[in-house]
């Protein structure tokens, strides 16, 4: 996942967690509680970030793609978000919108787009990648 949507997601995450912060601040003051409550909420949400961006950088994949074919996860409006790649009549790239994609046509008529700044890979590598898969299907 490219760092530009691991900044979204951590970002989402900061809001939701000052919220909460703010409402655990204005329950330790109304309740005549302890400061050392905040402290523990602070510690926690801190290492629900790190674990979050660690998650988002090294676990989740946007695009997967394996010797019998791909999947797409995390794309809204993707299309079809699996399939094998003898399913797959050609990839060709395309800019909808000012916005590069890889579009994988299957031969059923149906097809998946892949926004190509979504993915942490560089996109001559990706294209490769794809190309090579589809050429090894073919045989």
């Amino acid at each position: 996942m490219s760092p530009l949507v691991v900044a979204r997601f951590v970002g989402a995450y900061l809001i939701l967690f000052a919220v909460l912060v703010l409402v655990g601040t204005l329950v330790v003051a109304a309740a005549g509680l302890g400061p050392d409550l905040l402290v523990v909420l602070l510690a926690v949400g801190l290492l629900g970030l790190l674990g979050l961006a660690w998650w988002l950088r090294t676990q989740v994949s946007v695009v997967r793609l394996t010797e019998t074919g791909y999947r797409v996860r995390m794309v809204r409006g993707a299309g079809v978000t699996e399939a094998r790649w003898s399913e797959v009549e050609d990839a060709v790239a395309t800019q909808p919108q000012a916005v590069a994609c890889v579009v994988f046509r299957l031969k059923d008529g149906r097809s998946t787009i892949i926004p190509v700044d979504l993915l942490a890979a560089d996109k001559d590598d990706f294209a490769r990648d794809v190309r090579d898969h589809l050429s090894r299907a073919a045989r």
